[in-house]
């Protein structure tokens, strides 16, 4: 797999920027969603993995609801009595990124894949797959703190021991529905960014293995919309508001949509679901990230711009 990234002339600094980027919200944190049916582990309906009580209460804090403090603190809980779990270092630094905080997402970076690593031994499933997502982290960090220019280097080299462990991994259990996630979500950001790679083989191998489906859903329809693919978007993240009705995020992502396929369609009604969409979102903007909540802010306006012509 690695072979495929020989070249760091690949990964141009713009393309490199929006993989590290995007998948903060997706191949890290989007993982980490719980499936009540099933304490513990959000991905497999049998030999579960056991996750302590405060990381999987952050996970649904954050995927069910939508709940940025919730999470916060059941994060700082996690932490304090379930320090092995690397789930909830990868989430702090995910967080971390989303606030711009960048000493605390290279604690947490650090941290990852050091719980990464020392998981190896007795889960070497998931201790490989952490210790992939670690050395994405940190590939993050250094592009942060060097920028595109002077940091693709280094962040290229972080990339390819990305895709080492997750090979690790893929030898122990190559259908694993946790690991067919965060490689799925990876794989199709690369798919999407890079001019060489398969978008339609990602999106099928995402959907055929990965778990749970929520998750599926909803990285499909970002991939969709981030190829400009809008009614095949808006199939899927009809799909995730199904399951995840609460998440103020899943109709700011239907709302993106709605707009961009209302320009093309040049669909007045189309616009008004967005704008209704991004309203939605917007009722529970106590719970988002502030600058996400002025990005959403930022972007409805537009779309009552084009509702409001002149």
């Amino acid at each position: 797999m690695t072979k495929r990234f020989s070249s760091p002339q690949l990964l141009v600094p713009t393309r490199l920027t929006i993989l590290a980027q995007t998948a903060f919200g997706a191949a890290i944190a989007l993982n980490l969603w719980v499936n009540p049916s099933l304490a513990g582990d959000p991905f497999r309906n049998s030999e579960p993995h056991q996750i302590g009580d405060q990381t999987e209460a952050a996970f649904k804090a954050i995927f069910q609801q939508g709940n940025y403090p919730a999470a916060e603190r059941y994060l700082e809980q996690a932490i304090s009595k379930e320090p092995n779990e690397p789930l909830a270092y990868a989430m702090k630094a995910s967080l971390a990124y989303g606030n711009k905080d960048w000493a605390k997402l290279d604690t947490y970076s650090q941290k990852t894949l050091e719980t990464g690593q020392k998981l190896i031994p007795n889960d070497p499933l998931r201790g490989n797959l952490y210790t992939a997502v670690g050395h994405f982290l940190e590939g993050a960090v250094i592009l942060t703190r060097e920028g595109t220019v002077n940091g693709v280097p280094q962040a290229f080299s972080r990339l390819r021991q990305v895709y080492e462990y997750l090979d690790k991994a893929e030898a122990i259990s190559a259908n694993d529905p946790e690991l067919n996630l965060i490689k799925g979500y990876m794989d199709l950001l690369l798919a999407v960014n890079l001019p060489f790679a398969s978008p339609d083989q990602s999106i099928g191998r995402l959907e055929k293995n990965a778990a749970p489906g929520y998750l599926v859903d909803r990285g499909i329809a970002l991939a969709y919309r981030d190829l400009k693919r809008y009614p095949q978007a808006l199939e899927y993240v009809n799909r995730a508001l199904k399951t995840t009705s609460d998440n103020p995020e899943i109709y700011y992502l239907k709302a993106q949509i709605l707009k961009e396929l209302g320009q093309k369609e040049k669909s007045q009604q189309m616009i008004q679901e967005a704008i209704a969409n991004f309203d939605k979102a917007l009722t529970k903007k106590s719970q988002l990230p502030s600058d996400l909540v002025k990005q959403i802010e930022s972007e409805r306006k537009n779309a009552v711009s084009l509702k409001n012509p002149g």
